[in-house]
């Protein structure tokens, strides 16, 4: 996700999601159907960019907004603050799931 201020008459955030960025279900169903794991950089890329969108939400004044893209289009739908924060948290949790798993198995490989 990116953000993006709003002009000056309606304050708040947009958060887009980008094409080609993979969401955290689509990783999780990657490893799952057990093909390739997912990049550790990329991982490491998701996670850094989704702890940047929890500290944006997070230290929002309370008169700003919160947008959300819809996926494959330019249209925005006003959003939930406090519930678009919990999202962004559950995906935060989820990628930090997954890099940990990455790293146990890449432990496992070096000790057998």
């Amino acid at each position: 996700m990116a953000i993006s201020a709003i002009g000056k008459e309606e304050p708040g955030v947009l958060l887009t999601i980008q094409q080609e960025q993979m969401s955290s279900q689509a990783l999780l169903r990657e490893r799952g159907e057990g093909s390739k794991l997912p990049d550790k950089e990329e991982l490491n890329r998701k996670i850094k960019e989704q702890k940047i969108v929890v500290d944006e939400i997070s230290n929002l004044k309370k008169n700003r907004k919160v947008y959300r893209q819809q996926p494959n289009s330019n249209i925005f739908f006003l959003a939930d603050k406090t519930q678009t924060l919990s999202e962004c948290k559950i995906t935060l949790d989820e990628l930090k799931k997954a890099h940990q798993e990455i790293e146990n198995s890449e432990k496992s490989k070096t000790k057998k």
